[in-house]
């Protein structure tokens, strides 16, 4: 149901909850190359949100909700709905699977 942001130059307590969710969170990954960052969860949707860390130790990261993605139906038997979210390595473009059985690219982010 939720992420934890750690900053763990700062402290080994959490710097953010992210409470987007409905159900659980299955997945979460990082771009390589530009700011974003995704999850997927049981809910069936994914979250981008914008995210950046900057160098200097007096401004905190930054956190922004994007988007909502949605297309996988959640799973009757086993009530679980996006199950893995990847970024492509050099574009800004999203790769789900999930328990329905389908793959999804979303490339409009």
């Amino acid at each position: 149901r939720r992420m934890i942001w750690f900053d763990l130059d700062l402290s080994a307590t959490p710097y953010k909850t992210l409470k987007y969710h409905e159900r659980a969170v299955r997945s979460c990954r990082y771009h390589g190359r530009y700011p974003l960052m995704a999850s997927a969860s049981d809910d069936g949707a994914v979250h981008v949100f914008h995210s950046m860390v900057y160098n200097d130790l007096m401004r905190n990261p930054l956190i922004i909700p994007v988007k909502i993605l949605r297309g996988h139906t959640i799973n009757p038997k086993t009530k679980l709905g996006v199950l893995s979210v990847t970024f492509h390595p050099t574009q800004p473009w999203i790769f789900t699977a999930g328990a329905d059985g389908r793959i999804f690219l979303f490339q409009d982010i």
